[in-house]
């Protein structure tokens, strides 16, 4: 068996960095979905207003904070539906010892993590 991580376990260590990060600014979570087909993965509440917050786990080379345009948009229009503001959580991953080798369980990796973008 491999010890490379598999697309879900990208995705919940990237939806623990960004909770971690939101529960660090004061926010209340409502709503948590570590499904990745569920969006958005955070639904959240700070200083009396909601946040949708969408989570992506993105692998060296990619850029962590480059997003799909034409699906943040989709999802910005569902989160005016509920008066929310929307936010891209992209979250770099890369092994630490070779950027060019997957993320694996038995070695360390590096985090490349800027925080919130909102989308405007």
């Amino acid at each position: 068996m491999s010890n490379e991580l598999s697309i879900q376990e990208l995705h919940n260590l990237a939806m623990n960095i960004v909770g971690k990060d939101l529960e660090d600014n004061g926010y209340e979570f409502l709503g948590i979905k570590s499904d990745l087909k569920s969006n958005p993965q955070f639904v959240a509440l700070r200083e009396k207003k909601l946040h949708f917050v969408i989570v992506r786990a993105v692998t060296y080379p990619q850029n962590p904070k480059e997003y799909d345009g034409a699906f943040m948009e989709k999802m910005k229009q569902h989160a005016l539906k509920f008066n929310a503001r929307t936010f891209y959580a992209g979250v770099g991953l890369a092994n630490s010892d070779n950027y060019d080798t997957p993320v694996s369980r038995d070695q360390d990796y590096i985090v490349n993590f800027e925080g919130l973008q909102e989308i405007l």
